[in-house]
């Protein structure tokens, strides 16, 4: 497990960004890049992610970036890659795509899933704030039941998207999800797909305070309820081993686990979530854990 000491002193990211407060997306891709290293290079989509690196002809980071449009966030990888190969860089420079869940779980997914059914050798990371937070708060496939936003006021009635598991489904040697509040734990797993070949999928909960409705200095206390809840379980899953993470083996014990009520009143998004909702919500996690339970047996 990585601890303090482990961690690169280099920053990749100047200081100065145009983020809001408390983004954890800011301080999920800062901690990414250290993982990464120098010899990388990125592409990233329409999305926050751009406002971070700032207006055009300048950007925030010391790495090469190439921006593209939303749809194209796995395409622009696969080119860049195939570039690289062309040139012989490929064992020595890592591709990471940088995307937000928009631009991974529904305008992204077609360029995405191709690239990974072809192997690709990228790592694609996806900073899942849950909703269309750069145009406006408007739903997502990722966006979670019951959640306020500019298209579903009256709370969104259906699930978020299981989009680590539809990656998953592809057969990649490489899939985990991870926490911006547990930065140690998002540096391994990085690190790790660093030096994998083929496509890696990193899906990265990104707590949001304006989107969510909370006061932006308790960013990490949002994140890690979102996991002593049960809620969001961090996991790999490596050439089809399924491996619990260490911030999450606890939670096998439903006791351990703090009531879902906890993650969802602490923010103004479930303002008026019904009781149906906090219900499902239960059912959803009792079943989740069991299936995480069944999948550690069964290996």
């Amino acid at each position: 497990m990585v601890n303090v000491l482990d961690i690169v002193e280099d920053e990749y990211i100047h200081p100065g960004t145009r983020m809001c407060a408390g983004c954890a997306m800011a301080l999920i891709y800062r901690f990414a890049l250290k993982a990464l290293g120098p010899k990388t290079i990125l592409t990233v989509p329409a999305s926050c992610l751009t406002v971070l690196h700032g207006m055009q002809g300048f950007c925030t980071t010391k790495l090469s970036v190439l921006h593209t449009p939303f749809a194209t966030t796995g395409a622009a990888a696969s080119g860049i890659v195939s570039s690289l190969e062309e040139k012989g860089l490929a064992d020595e420079i890592c591709v990471v795509a940088f995307a937000g869940d928009g631009g991974t779980t529904d305008i992204g997914i077609q360029a995405l899933s191709g690239a990974a059914e072809r192997g690709t050798n990228f790592i694609y990371a996806c900073y899942d704030n849950e909703a269309y937070m750069n145009t406006g708060v408007q739903r997502s496939g990722s966006t979670p039941l019951g959640a306020f936003t500019a298209t579903t006021p009256g709370g969104k009635t259906r699930p978020k998207k299981n989009m680590p598991k539809i990656l998953e489904a592809h057969g990649i040697p490489y899939v985990a999800t991870a926490n911006g509040s547990y930065i140690f734990d998002l540096y391994e797993k990085f690190q790790k797909a660093r030096d994998i070949k083929g496509t890696k999928y990193i899906h990265i909960l990104s707590a949001c305070p304006p989107g969510w409705g909370y006061d932006p200095k308790d960013t990490i206390k949002i994140g890690r309820l979102a996991t002593e809840t049960g809620f969001w379980p961090l996991y790999e899953v490596f050439n089809g081993k399924f491996i619990l993470s260490k911030p999450s083996k606890k939670h096998l014990d439903a006791s351990n686990r703090k009531p879902i009520e906890e993650y969802l009143i602490a923010q103004k998004r479930f303002k008026d979530i019904k009781q149906q909702d906090i219900d499902n919500y239960n059912s959803f996690i009792e079943a989740q854990w069991n299936e995480i339970k069944r999948r550690l047996e069964n290996q």
